[in-house]
């Protein structure tokens, strides 16, 4: 299968997973863009693999688009094997996920997500390119509210549809991008003062000089 079918299965899921009726406007205004850093492991041991992410969150952060490079090679040194053992080489990949909160006080939110993956190559780890994708993360507001920032766990696999199908496993940390360009989800925009709002209201009726 090549990337561009990839890319194709991904948008057309795009179309299911999007909001029934939402316009232009509104999604626009709850955009966001995030980019950090990350790394892959496998069996809970790190491999080396150097992920650089970029996503795109909208309608309040319930549903992401991501984007990712996996920089380098993914090695694994286990006990089992003799010499390291080569996971995966180099590759692009691009995800759809439904996100659901699961728990949020104050500042932190806690979130689980799920749908599909797309990766440019096949390789130990997952021997199709179109899988199923899985994160569980924490979002979180720095004191003053001028950074918002999401740790991620992430998990690709096929469900055993093929083999071998170990699964590729990797953790971001994303912090979001205040360009001007998208707006600010509803729960963190900060709401307008009412005495304010009367005010203008008094002054378009002509009550106020």
């Amino acid at each position: 299968m090549r990337w561009s079918v990839v890319v194709l299965v991904l948008l057309a899921a795009c179309g299911a997973f999007a909001p029934a009726r939402v316009d232009a406007d509104t999604l626009c205004e709850s955009c966001e863009v995030q980019t950090g850093l990350g790394g892959t492991y496998h069996f809970w041991a790190p491999t080396g693999g150097v992920v650089l992410p970029v996503l795109v969150d909208f309608s309040d952060a319930r549903y992401e688009i991501g984007f990712f490079r996996v920089t380098t090679q993914q090695v694994l040194h286990d006990d089992t094997y003799r010499d390291a053992r080569v996971m995966a080489n180099p590759f692009w990949g691009m995800s759809l996920s439904r996100r659901w909160s699961l728990y949020e006080r104050g500042p932190v939110r806690v979130f689980f997500g799920f749908g599909l993956a797309g990766k440019t190559k096949t390789d130990e780890l997952s021997s199709t390119r179109v899988d199923f994708a899985s994160q569980l993360g924490v979002r979180f507001r720095l004191p003053g509210d001028h950074v918002v920032g999401e740790l991620t766990m992430r998990h690709w696999s096929n469900a055993g549809i093929r083999l071998p199908n170990h699964g590729e496993d990797f953790v971001t940390l994303t912090f979001r991008v205040n360009s001007g360009l998208f707006g600010v989800p509803r729960a963190e925009r900060i709401p307008l003062d009412k005495s304010f709002a009367d005010a203008d209201a008094d002054y378009d009726t002509g009550s106020l000089p």
